[in-house]
C-alpha cells in the first residue's frame, strides 16, 4: 500500500495516455521509495525492467543487462560487448512484444555509467534515433536513480543529445510528518504525535527507515534496536548512504563532518575549506553543489547580502543524528538512547533537530499563519557580531507580498515553552538587528514555532503568532 504520493502516481499514470513516446526520470535521495513507487503504480507490469549493479564493471553491467533481457522473455541472447549492442537487443525485445504501451523501467541508471562505457551516447541513440521515431509511439521509458547529482548533470541539464528530451521529471521527496503518521498507523504502530516527531527528527521522512520500527516498543527502544544493538539494521547506514551516492565519498564526508557540529549555525565556504583542509576550486564547488542537490545541506544567504556571504548548513535529519549521537556512542552501549533520554546532550540534539524539521515544513507553517496563498520569499538572515552589536541569525524569514515579514523562532520543549527575561532580550536583539541592518521595510511579526505552545507571561506580548507541533502535521 502506497502512503501519499498521489501527485506522483497521477503524473506517472498520465504517461500512458500521451500520444507520443515518453521519457521520464524519477530521482531522489537513497531509500526515499522511488523503486517502490514505480513498481506499485504500474503493478509490476513492465515490458522490460533492469537494475544497475552497484560498483559494477562494464562487463558486469552488460552481463546483468543481458540477464534482465532473458528474464523479460528473450530466449537467445549473448552478453553484449557495448551499450550500443545492449540497446540493439532491447529493440529486438520491444519489437517482439505484444501491441500496446511498452513500459521500460531502468533502475539505478547512474550505476550503469562506468568509465569509457559511453552509456549516455547509447541511450541517446536508442531514444532519439529509434524510440521516438517509431510509428507506434508506444514507448514509456522510466529511469531512476539515487545519485541525484548524476541525474541532474547527465539528464536534466545535459548539453548533448539528451538535452530537452525528457518529457517528465519527478523528484521524490521525503515524507512529511503527516505522511509518516499515516505510515505508522498503517503499520499498527501506537505512536502519539510527540513520538512521530521525535522519530522524524532522527529518521527524516525516509520510508525505508520507518519500515523497521517494531510494534510494542517505545521510541527509545526502537531507536536502540535500529542503531545501537550489535545486529541493528541501520548500524552501517551512514557509510552505505554516501558510498552509494558518490563515487569518491571521502571528501563529501569531510564537508559533512565540518557542518555536523550542532553548535554551529552554519559555515561559509572559506570556513569549510579551512577546517576540511580540502583544496579550493571546481571540484570543491561540485561537492557543495551535489550535497545541496541531494538534500544533505542547504545554502543560504541573508536576503539582502551578496551570494558570496552564503552560509552552508547540514539539514539531513539522519546525518545530523549520526554525528551528534551514533558516532559519539561508537556502538559501545546497546541501550544508548534509552540511557541518555533525559540527558543534556539529548535535549541539545532535540533543539537542533526540531529546527530542521520546521525548515522542512514551511508550507504547513504558512498555512497555520493563514498565508498559504500569499506570495512569500522564504529565506534566512544573519549578521556577524561587531564591537557594537552581538551577532544575530534568524533561520526562517518569510517576506510577504502583503507588506509583512514573519521572523520565525523555532523551539523544542517537552512542556509549554516559557519566554524568560534572557531569551526575551535575545529575541529583541534579533528583531532590532534585522530592522536596522536588513533592507526589508515591511512590518515585522515575531512568530514562535514550538512543540506545545508558549506560556502567556509578561513577555508573551512580544510575539504576534504561534505555530505548534500539531500545525506541522497538517497536509
Amino acid at each position: 500500500m502506497i502512503i501519499g504520493r498521489e501527485k506522483e502516481q497521477r503524473e506517472l499514470l498520465e504517461l500512458l495516455d500521451k500520444e507520443e513516446s515518453q521519457f521520464c526520470a524519477v530521482y531522489g535521495r537513497r531509500r526515499v521509495g522511488k523503486t517502490y513507487l514505480i513498481r506499485e503504480t504500474f503493478n509490476y507490469n513492465f515490458c522490460f525492467q533492469h537494475t544497475g549493479v552497484a560498483k559494477g564493471t562494464l562487463r558486469q553491467q552488460l552481463t546483468a543487462f543481458r540477464n534482465s533481457l532473458v528474464a523479460a522473455g528473450m530466449t537467445k541472447c549473448a552478453i553484449p560487448k557495448t551499450w550500443i549492442e545492449a540497446f540493439e537487443l532491447l529493440k529486438q525485445l520491444i519489437n517482439e512484444a505484444p501491441a500496446g504501451k511498452k513500459i521500460l523501467f531502468i533502475d539505478e541508471l547512474p550505476w550503469m555509467d562506468t568509465p569509457k562505457g559511453n552509456l549516455i551516447g547509447a541511450l541517446e541513440s536508442f531514444w532519439n534515433g529509434w524510440a521516438t521515431a517509431r510509428r507506434e509511439k508506444d514507448i514509456v521509458l522510466l529511469v531512476c536513480g539515487s545519485a541525484t547529482s548524476w541525474i541532474s548533470k547527465k539528464l536534466l541539464k545535459d548539453k548533448g543529445g539528451l538535452r530537452g528530451r525528457l518529457t517528465n521529471r519527478i523528484k521524490l521527496v521525503p515524507f512529511t510528518l503527516r505522511e509518516c503518521e499515516l505510515f505508522a498507523q498503517s503499520a499498527n504502530l501506537a505512536l502519539g504525535r510527540k513520538d512521530v516527531l521525535e522519530l522524524y527528527m532522527i529518521l527524516g521522512g525516509i520510508p525505508y527507515y520507518w519500515s523497521f520500527l517494531k510494534k510494542g516498543l517505545s521510541v527509545a527502544q526502537n531507536v536502540d534496536q535500529l542503531f545501537f544493538t550489535e545486529t541493528a539494521q541501520l548500524r552501517d547506514e551512514f557509510e552505505a548512504l554516501y558510498a552509494t551516492l558518490f563515487k569518491r565519498p571521502e571528501n563529501y564526508i569531510k564537508v559533512i563532518g565540518c557542518l555536523s557540529d550542532g553548535r554551529k549555525t552554519g559555515m561559509t565556504r572559506e570556513d569549510i575549506l579551512r577546517e576540511s583542509k580540502l583544496s579550493d576550486g571546481g571540484t570543491f564547488s561540485t561537492i557543495l553543489e551535489e550535497l545541496e542537490e541531494c538534500g544533505f545541506i542547504r545554502r543560504f544567504a541573508s536576503a539582502d547580502t551578496a551570494e558570496t556571504n552564503s552560509l552552508y548548513q547540514l539539514i539531513d535529519n539522519y546525518t545530523l543524528f549520526y554525528y551528534l549521537c551514533i558516532k559519539k556512542n561508537a556502538f559501545s552501549d546497546e541501550h544508548y538512547w534509552t540511557n541518555t533520554f533525559t540527558s543534556t546532550s539529548h535535549n541539545a540534539w532535540k533543539g537542533h533537530a526540531f529546527e530542521r524539521v520546521c525548515l522542512q515544513h514551511v508550507p504547513q507553517i504558512k498555512a497555520a499563519l493563514g498565508i498559504a496563498g500569499v506570495q512569500t520569499n522564504v529565506c534566512s538572515w544573519f549578521t556577524r557580531g561587531t564591537e557594537e552589536r552581538r551577532g544575530a541569525q534568524i533561520d526562517l524569514v518569510m517576506q510577504r507580498a502583503d507588506g509583512f515579514t514573519d521572523l520565525c523562532e523555532m523551539k523544542h520543549s517537552t512542556n509549554v515553552f516559557t519566554i524568560d527575561r534572557d531569551y526575551a532580550t535575545n529575541l529583541q536583539n534579533k528583531i532590532e538587528a534585522y530592522q536596522e541592518l536588513s533592507k526589508d521595510k515591511r512590518t515585522l511579526h515575531l512568530v514562535m514555532v514550538t512543540t506545545n505552545g508558549v506560556v502567556h507571561n509578561n513577555h508573551y506580548n512580544m510575539i504576534q503568532n504561534e505555530v505548534t507541533m500539531d500545525d506541522l502535521f497538517k497536509i
